[in-house]
């Protein structure tokens, strides 16, 4: 019955489901195009170049006669796979870390990982880019890691946070009285009672994860030719903007329109998850 509840209450949230629209079109696009698009990203046709929207190309061509329909389908894999990975290293790292630290709050670990989290926090994304890049060279698995190191700090304060209250709740003092471990009690009681945070959580930094990945991709630190890119396709199209308008409008509008599927389907999910919004009514 409760689940039945849920689905309900999900279905009746016009930003979840909006946004879990916008989200799955782009979705579905890049899935399409791991095996199919309308055109070869690949082939060039120089005779096609600058082409306007028309029934044969719907968003028209590039300056190298590339389809940019096509390009933006195989664009939406990059920075889905991006940020999706980023967001997973955020996770896979800060949650065990903000774990670790509540369990020993005000000891020498908590304050240890705390000033670690701040020291990241001092290096913005796009500057760990930089730093990366400067060794080993632009590429979409550096992106991910820039992205992904400037993840684990968010996660490792969220989980922290949300931790911390509940090592004085009584279900946690019982399960220390019956023997258990700090470790032990974060993995069966704490974090099943922060997932709906996470989850949350994990929407919103999938969206900048993917703003991230545009931008490192515009500035020429993501991914690299031949591999289309939404950020880069904006890069390409900025010195053609008055002939073309169209280079810069379609992979601007994916990037907008994904980033707010994903903003508002956060906004559902949290209103559906938090159950202090559910008693105000929300």
């Amino acid at each position: 019955m409760a689940e039945t509840g849920f689905l309900k209450s999900a279905v009746r949230s016009r930003n979840l489901m909006l946004g879990l629209a916008l989200t799955s079109v782009f979705a579905i696009a890049a899935l399409v195009s791991l095996i199919w698009t309308p055109y070869d990203v690949t082939v060039l046709d120089i005779a096609s170049k600058l082409k306007s929207p028309s029934a044969e190309h719907l968003f028209g061509t590039d300056h190298f006669g590339r389809d940019t329909f096509s390009m933006v389908m195989v664009g939406a894999q990059t920075s889905i796979a991006v940020a999706f990975i980023a967001v997973g290293i955020g996770i896979g790292l800060g949650v065990p870390l903000g774990l670790a630290a509540a369990a020993n709050r005000g000891g020498w670990l908590d304050e240890v990982i705390m000033r670690g989290n701040d020291l990241v926090f001092a290096f913005p994304s796009l500057l760990i880019a930089i730093m990366i890049t400067a060794v080993f060279g632009p590429s979409a698995v550096n992106a991910i890691i820039a992205i992904g190191i400037f993840n684990i700090p968010v996660f490792a304060r969220l989980s922290r946070g949300a931790a911390l209250p509940l090592w004085t709740r009584e279900f946690i003092l019982s399960a220390r009285v019956a023997g258990k471990g700090a470790t032990r009690i974060s993995a069966e009681h704490i974090l099943p009672n922060i997932t709906n945070l996470l989850i949350v959580q994990g929407t919103i930094q999938f969206s900048l994860g993917i703003l991230a990945e545009a931008g490192l991709s515009y500035v020429g630190l993501g991914a690299q030719p031949p591999t289309p890119s939404w950020g880069r396709m904006l890069a390409e199209s900025q010195t053609l903007i008055s002939i073309a308008p169209h280079l810069a409008l379609f992979p601007g509008f994916a990037i907008l329109l994904t980033v707010l599927g994903l903003n508002l389907a956060g906004d559902g999910l949290r209103d559906l998850l938090d159950p202090r919004i559910r008693r105000t009514g929300r």
